[in-house]
């Protein structure tokens, strides 16, 4: 059974054992890690759109021939919560085969500790963004 990247469960169990009032700032350092979108990049063509977010969320999911996964996120830099969400996802998924993005534990969030620190509406967000990705790749893998 595959497991979620190891990137990814590093940056979960440093958010878990945080103490509560430093997580949101933890979390605000994410939305710096979100590359933007490749030059040349059509707008939003080819994204879907997150509608669970309260502002406007993008992303693609492609898996690469080599069977990584590669993610593109737009998210305006005015929100900066739903921006680290994007962030930990881009720096934790990096290189990670479909499988991995797949053993994700849908649940992430809770488990870093988020419920307790921000609204249940932006994890609610975080959670769609997470859910979306994990179906494109299980689109694209067949």
């Amino acid at each position: 059974m595959p497991e979620m990247p190891s990137k990814l469960a590093e940056i979960v169990e440093e958010f878990a054992a945080a103490p509560r009032e430093v997580v949101v700032e933890m979390l605000l350092e994410f939305s710096d890690a979100v590359p933007p979108l490749p030059a040349g990049h059509p707008g939003h063509e080819g994204m879907e759109q997150v509608v669970e977010c309260q502002t406007p969320f993008f992303l693609r999911a492609e898996v690469t021939p080599q069977g990584t996964v590669r993610t593109l996120f737009d998210c305006p830099p005015e929100a900066p919560t739903t921006r680290a969400f994007a962030g930990i996802l881009a720096e934790g998924l990096a290189d990670a085969s479909a499988e991995q993005v797949l053993a994700v534990p849908d649940d992430l969030y809770q488990r870093m500790g988020l419920a307790q620190a921000i609204s249940p509406l932006r994890v609610r967000g975080g959670t769609a963004i997470l859910a979306r990705l994990k179906r494109q790749v299980r689109e694209q893998i067949g």
